[in-house]
């Protein structure tokens, strides 16, 4: 059932996509409220996942797999829509190759991506409740903003909003996008330190 959730994802995904390159400020304010949808899924599908027992190597995977595909394309259109800067989408990628290169070559038999960091700060920081949950929601409400920002900059064409109001919101959420990138960079730097030492490791051991 989680599985499910997590994958269908990925149609919402570009649904979303769709409405927000649309001229109508409707279907630009539909895609925020779908915005809510597709992020709270993730924390769906970990509760129904903890809830049935299905917390599994699968799961985890195929959560990072769909978390890495809505953060990075949203923040890639969201770019290319003149609404955030476009180092926010090479930080989100970068990171996430990191990342996840140096999961990839520690994962293995029942270990899950998020049993990678070993020390208390790092688990902490990547796969707490807490932490996935608070960055899960400022990635929720940057997205959401954005969308909402998008369908006023739509309303003040029409004449319908002031430019002050759209380009207040504007900012506000471009600001709280800051932060889920600062977000982003702490919680994949426990796997880039703990992952490499170990790496290092293992290779000094072969070598002997």
């Amino acid at each position: 059932m989680a599985n499910i959730i997590t994958l269908a994802r990925f149609p919402l995904l570009i649904l979303v996509i769709l409405l927000l390159y649309m001229e109508s400020p409707i279907a630009r304010l539909i895609s925020a409220a779908l915005v809510v949808l597709l992020i709270a899924m993730d924390m769906i599908d970990g509760l129904i996942a903890r809830a049935r027992h299905e917390d599994n190597l699968l799961g985890s995977v195929l959560d990072i797999m769909a978390d890495r595909s809505v953060e990075q394309v949203m923040w890639v259109v969201y770019a290319h829509l003149g609404l955030i800067s476009v180092a926010i989408p090479i930080i989100f990628i970068l990171r996430g190759v990191i990342v996840d290169s140096l999961r990839a070559a520690q994962i293995g038999g029942e270990k899950t991506p998020f049993q990678v960091t070993q020390s208390p700060i790092g688990r902490f920081v990547v796969a707490s409740p807490w932490m996935r949950s608070s960055y899960g929601v400022i990635k929720m409400l940057s997205f959401t903003g954005l969308a909402l920002a998008h369908a006023l900059l739509a309303y003040v064409a029409l004449g319908a909003v002031a430019d002050g109001v759209a380009d207040t919101v504007w900012l506000i959420f471009r600001i709280l996008s800051w932060i889920a990138t600062a977000f982003c960079i702490v919680r994949g730097l426990p796997v880039i330190i703990e992952s490499y030492s170990a790496l290092q490791a293992e290779d000094s051991a072969e070598s002997r």
